[in-house]
């Protein structure tokens, strides 16, 4: 018997398959919004248009400094995959909609762990106006968060550095 597809795993595939587009040496990321059961826009991780991307030059500026993941964005090349949907979409579209994200390590195609957006791409998420972000664990199972704890907790006034 042939078993369907739930929606949310739909669309996180979809974003994996966005991510395989993604330029990073380190881990890539996919992106698409959703609102209505459309898909408003895709993102990928890579460099702002015009400049190299790390796959280009042979290396990671935050690698090389073994910088943490979830510090000193300031360093990278890329655009991150949730801003890149951002960008490439209009907010009235982007209202009440769902972000969909997943993260592979470019070192083992390993889901990300613990995977999260950053400080950064929390705030474009917030200003967007969308409500829920959908994240990978693993090729079934996800995580469900909601924007509105996110304005509620406000993790940026804690200080605290990584995800």
């Amino acid at each position: 018997m042939f078993t369907r597809i739930d929606k949310e795993n739909y669309y996180l595939d979809i974003a994996e398959t966005v991510s395989e587009r993604g330029t990073c040496l380190r881990r890539n990321f996919g992106a698409i919004i959703v609102n209505n059961d459309h898909i408003i826009s895709t993102g990928y991780v890579g460099a702002p248009r015009g400049r190299k991307n790390c796959i280009d030059l042979g290396y990671c500026q935050r690698e090389a400094l073994n910088i943490p993941r979830g510090e000193r964005y300031e360093l990278c090349r890329s655009v991150h995959a949730e801003m890149n949907a951002i960008i490439h979409a209009s907010r009235e579209r982007m209202l009440g909609a769902t972000l969909y994200l997943v993260g592979k390590e470019q070192s083992t195609g390993d889901y990300v762990e613990n995977a999260s957006a950053c400080a950064m791409c929390k705030r474009a998420i917030i200003n967007a106006g969308i409500t829920r972000v959908v994240i990978r664990n693993t090729k079934d199972k996800f995580t469900a968060l909601y924007v509105e704890d996110w304005i509620e907790n406000d993790d940026s006034l804690a200080g605290n550095f990584g995800y």
